[in-house]
């Protein structure tokens, strides 16, 4: 499934808490029905990142990694 992205939040470098903070703020500035592509290098987001979703009810509609890289595409819920 190739979901339209329209926004892509870039992390990489960062480590835990920050990627998860980053996104909380960027679904704080988009409506809901967006999708974001998180990219991250930081092996805890595998966690953190489909717990933040179901937590707040956003849709991991990806998961993927290339090269030490991890991708994430999240469909925002209703605030």
């Amino acid at each position: 499934m190739n979901e339209q992205v329209d926004n892509v939040l870039d992390t990489k470098g960062l480590l835990c808490p920050e990627p998860v903070m980053m996104l909380h703020q960027a679904v704080k500035k988009y409506p809901a029905g967006e999708v974001i592509k998180v990219e991250a290098t930081d092996p805890s987001t595998t966690r953190d990142i489909p717990k933040f979703c179901l937590f707040l009810g956003h849709e991991l509609v990806a998961e993927t990694q290339t090269d030490g890289v991890y991708y994430y595409t999240i469909r925002l819920a209703n605030k």
